[in-house]
C-alpha cells in the first residue's frame, strides 16, 4: 500500500509540475487553456476555474494542457444551421445553443448564414420565416451550448496559432523546464536534510565485515595519503581503489580528533555494471552542512544527473543499448517499490531523477512531443512561414500512434521481467 500512494503521489507530482509549465505561459501569453489534464481517459473528478477546465483522469500514463488552436474545434456553424441566440446585458451573444433549442425557450433561433468566430466576431442570418438578414454581433467570452455543455469560444488572438514564435516556443518549452526546476528544488531540500557530499575523502558509513572494518577505518576519518600520495578528492580515493581489487593499499587518514594513523586495506574483487572486474573497500562518502553549498549541489546533481541520462539516451539511439533496457509505468512501478523500501530520502532521490528523465524525453524532437512541436516551431522560424497545419496534425497524430504502440512493447516487457 505504501508503494501504490508512493507511486500515485510521485507520478500526480511530476505530470503536475510538467503540465503547470505549460498552462501558466499559455494563460501569460494570452492563450486560452481549455483544459489542464492529469491522466487520459475518461473524467474521475473535474472543475472549472478561469475558463480551464482541471480534470483528473483515469489512465495514468501522463496529461496534457488542451489550448484553443491546436486541434480542430468540434463545433462548426455552417450556413443552414438552425441555432439559439442568448444575449447578455450589453446586447452581445453569450450563448451560442447548438442543439436542444426546445430547452432554451428565451433564445432567439436563426438560420445561419455565415459565422466568423475567429476575427470578426459576428453571426449573419435570418429569423425563422423572415427574409430580411440580420447580424449579431458575438462576446468574445461567448459559449456554444451543446448537449447541454458549454464550450467558450476562442478568438483568433486567444489561439495557439496567433502567438509569436518565441511565446509558443516558450509555452512547449514550459513542460520540460519545470521538470528541471523541480528536480534543482528535491536536490536542494534532500541537501537542506541530509547535507551536501563532502569534497573532500571523508569516510560516511563504514559496512561491517567490510575490508574497511577490518582495516580499521571508521566513520569520520579522511583519506589523507595513498602510497604516500596526497589525496584531496573522493574521486581520488575511488579510483585507486577501483583499480587494485585484492591488492593492499597503504593509506593515511586523519580522525576527528586530528590524529593521523598508517592503515593498510586490500579491496575485495567486484563486478561493475559494464562487466569490469573493480575494488572495493565497503564505505561511503561523507555528508557535510552548507547552506550555501545546498544551492550548489542542487544545480550540480540536476546537470549531472541530466548527463548521465543523455549518455544513456545516445546508448540507445547507436544501438549499444537495447529496447529491453527501457521500463515504462510498470517497470517504473518495480523499481519505486525497490526505492521505498529503502527510505524516504531516497525516493525524494529517485523522484527528481524522474522528473529530469521525464524533462529530457520531452525534448526529444519525435512528433507528438513537446520537442517534436519545437521543432515545427523551429522549422517556421528558419522559413518564416509556418507549415501546413492539416500536414503538421497528421505528422503528431502518427507520431502519438507510434508512441503509444512503443508504450506497449515496453509495458510487455516490464510484466515478462516481472512475471516470466
Amino acid at each position: 500500500m505504501n508503494t501504490i500512494i508512493a507511486f500515485i503521489l510521485m507520478f500526480g507530482l511530476l505530470v503536475f509540475v510538467h503540465e503547470w509549465g505549460h498552462l501558466i505561459f499559455a494563460k501569460r501569453s494570452g492563450m486560452l487553456a481549455r483544459e489542464f489534464a492529469i491522466g487520459f481517459g475518461p473524467k474521475v473528478l473535474y472543475f472549472t476555474k478561469n475558463e480551464t477546465l482541471y480534470t483528473i483522469r483515469l489512465l495514468p500514463i501522463g496529461g496534457y494542457v488542451r489550448v484553443a488552436g491546436e486541434d480542430p474545434e468540434i463545433i462548426e456553424l455552417k450556413p443552414g444551421h438552425h441555432i439559439g441566440l442568448e444575449y447578455n446585458s450589453d446586447g452581445y451573444v453569450k450563448q451560442i445553443i447548438v442543439n436542444n433549442k426546445s430547452k432554451h425557450p428565451t433564445a432567439q433561433v436563426i438560420e445561419v448564414e455565415r459565422a466568423d468566430l475567429d476575427h470578426d466576431l459576428v453571426i449573419e442570418g435570418y429569423e425563422i420565416g423572415e427574409n430580411e438578414k440580420l447580424t449579431f454581433k458575438v462576446a468574445r467570452d461567448a459559449v456554444f451550448v451543446m448537449d447541454e455543455k458549454e464550450t467558450q469560444i476562442a478568438p483568433f488572438d486567444r489561439q495557439f496559432a496567433s502567438k509569436t514564435v518565441g511565446q509558443r516556443a516558450m509555452q512547449l518549452f514550459a513542460g520540460p523546464m519545470m521538470n528541471f526546476i523541480l528536480a534543482i528544488l528535491i536536490f536542494v531540500i534532500l541537501g537542506l536534510v541530509q547535507g551536501i557530499p563532502s569534497d573532500r575523502a571523508l569516510i560516511g558509513d563504514v559496512q561491517a565485515d567490510s575490508p574497511a572494518h577490518d582495516a580499521g577505518i571508521k566513520s569520520g576519518d579522511e583519506i589523507i595519503q595513498i602510497e604516500g600520495n596526497s589525496v584531496t578528492t573522493w574521486k581520488e580515493f575511488t579510483d585507486v581503489v577501483k583499480a587494485r581489487p585484492e591488492s593492499p593499499i597503504d593509506m593515511l587518514v586523519l580522525r576527528k580528533d586530528g590524529e593521523e594513523h598508517a592503515l593498510t586495506v586490500v579491496p575485495k574483487k567486484a563486478t561493475d555494471m559494464e562487466g569490469n572486474e573493480i575494488g572495493q573497500v565497503g564505505v561511503t562518502l561523507a555528508f557535510e552542512k552548507s547552506f550555501f553549498g545546498t544551492f550548489k549541489y542542487g544545480f550540480v546533481q540536476t546537470y549531472e544527473t541530466t548527463k548521465l541520462i543523455l549518455v544513456n539516451l545516445g546508448k540507445l539511439i547507436t544501438g549499444q543499448y537495447s529496447l529491453d533496457m527501457i521500463s515504462g509505468p510498470v517497470g517504473i512501478y518495480d523499481a519505486t517499490d525497490q526505492v521505498v523500501q529503502t527510505g524516504f530520502m531516497n525516493f525524494l532521490m529517485w523522484t527528481a531523477m524522474l522528473s529530469i528523465n521525464l524533462g529530457i524525453i520531452n525534448l526529444v524532437p519525435l512528433p507528438a512531443l513537446d520537442g517534436g512541436r519545437l521543432l515545427f516551431v523551429g522549422i517556421e522560424a528558419i522559413r518564416g512561414k509556418p507549415i501546413d497545419p492539416q500536414k503538421e496534425g497528421i505528422v503528431h497524430f502518427v507520431g502519438f500512434a507510434l508512441l503509444m504502440l512503443l508504450m506497449i512493447v515496453v509495458t510487455w516487457n516490464d510484466i515478462q521481467r516481472l512475471f516470466l
